[in-house]
């Protein structure tokens, strides 16, 4: 028995031991498919609307993927870059994302720095090649390139990044589908929800999100980390949120950009950016008033409007500076989110053909399910709706950390279990 005792307690601190290295800052998707990027476009590997990859990223680096896109489809391409946790990062670095023709030109950009608060933490760049009535680029089918590209300051670390990408297509509308962007909408501060406060644990990263409904949410963030909650916006609703960092027991120092809160779309696109400096004493930020999601949103010349083109999950990102453990202590801080989904839900766009992933561009009634049960998204896939959230993949999870050795030591233990049930059987034979 205390045999049995000694392989059940090291079967138990197989997760622990796991813990104890260095975590990863960012959940990346069970399904992501590993590729590497090529140095050109002659050996770039092709990427598939509706998948995810997992990739990294040099110093310095630039890197090429290929698409074979038809002449229909809408395709947008995310990369979240993951510095690990104790990268020194400048507030010019980031990740640069372009989709490019076979002639070299660009059908799209986009990028994603650190900012003020110079601090590591996942950041997501995006582009798309876009076809409608509107456009006048990239509208044959034929060969693209994905192109993405690392900018370090000289001082920054050197280590290599981790990376994610994310190609999303959706289908094309009808042609009686609206081009003219919204000129106006309320725009007046919303006011945030009150209420009791209910806890509900952040994920790490896009694929493990929770779940969140309109309310009052209540959390702990540690220094140096950032969670990840989801919200679903249906079409003509207006998403609001606002973050609080509770006060600390001691410290009087100042840390600018402490507390960082971002808000993205459902291909990951960021919207919106606040954040907060911080004293010990609590602080809140809170995003600009936003526009009701509206395909025609696509068309207007503000970044911040274009963003909510489409209905589905939205994310909420929150980054506590890792500056705040030098100044206030290691330990985690209290975090309040107070989200708010304004406005009925209305009739999406006349879509020809589907999203690829499948529900991508809408809300289901198991998307509304989730935000009331708070779940976690399906196994941390990529999926585009739902998710089980439940115990069980928690545990599945966690025995896969172990490994085979763990799954041998676990064969062992039923072996002795079986040996001692026979001896305890033939002793009572013979009795």
């Amino acid at each position: 028995m205390s045999a049995v005792g000694a392989a059940l307690c090291a079967v138990m601190a197989l997760p622990g031991q796991a813990a104890a290295g260095t975590p990863s800052p960012y959940a990346f998707a069970d399904d992501a498919v590993p590729v590497d990027g090529a140095k050109n476009t002659m050996g770039s590997v092709r990427l598939t609307p509706g998948s995810t990859y997992r990739s990294s990223l040099p110093r310095g680096g630039k890197l090429y993927y290929q698409l074979q896109l038809d002449a229909r489809e809408t395709v947008h391409v995310s990369a979240t870059a993951v510095p690990g946790l104790d990268a020194d990062v400048a507030y010019g670095d980031g990740v640069e994302v372009s989709l490019q023709d076979t002639n070299g030109n660009n059908c799209d950009s986009g990028d994603a720095r650190f900012g003020t608060s110079q601090s590591p933490r996942p950041i997501t760049a995006w582009a798309a090649r876009e076809v409608g009535p509107a456009e006048n680029r990239c509208k044959v089918a034929g060969t693209y390139y994905v192109v993405v590209e690392r900018n370090s300051d000289p001082g920054s670390s050197t280590e290599t990044w981790d990376t994610e990408l994310r190609v999303v297509s959706e289908p094309g509308v009808a042609k009686t589908a609206s081009t003219t962007p919204p000129e106006s909408w309320n725009s007046a501060s919303p006011t945030p929800p009150s209420g009791t406060r209910k806890e509900c644990r952040g994920g790490t990263g896009f694929n493990d999100a929770r779940a969140l409904r309109a309310g009052v949410w209540g959390d702990r963030i540690e220094p140096g980390q950032t969670l990840f909650y989801r919200v679903p916006v249906d079409w003509g609703q207006q998403i609001s949120a606002g973050a609080e960092l509770g006060s600390a027991s001691g410290g009087d120092e100042y840390v600018t950009s402490a507390l960082v809160m971002s808000l993205s779309n459902p291909v990951r696109a960021r919207i919106d950016d606040a954040d907060t400096a911080y004293d010990g004493r609590q602080k809140t930020t809170a995003l600009e008033p936003l526009a009701p999601v509206a395909y025609e949103n696509r068309y207007s010349p503000i970044d911040g409007v274009a963003a909510t083109r489409f209905a589905g999950w939205y994310y909420l990102s929150v980054h506590l500076n890792p500056q705040v453990a030098r100044e206030f202590g290691e330990g985690p801080l209290d975090l309040t989110l107070r989200v708010n989904v304004d406005g009925a839900a209305k009739a999406g766009p006349a879509y020809v053909g589907t999203a690829r992933p499948a529900d991508q561009f809408s809300v289901t009634g198991q998307d509304k399910e989730a935000a009331v049960r708070g779940e976690t998204a399906a196994g941390g896939g990529s999926g585009g709706s739902g998710g089980s959230g439940s115990g069980g993949t928690d545990g599945m999870k966690l025995v896969a950390a172990g490994g085979f050795g763990a799954g041998s030591l676990l064969l062992a233990i039923l072996g002795v279990w079986t040996l001692i049930g026979r001896r305890r059987a033939a002793g009572g034979s013979a009795t």
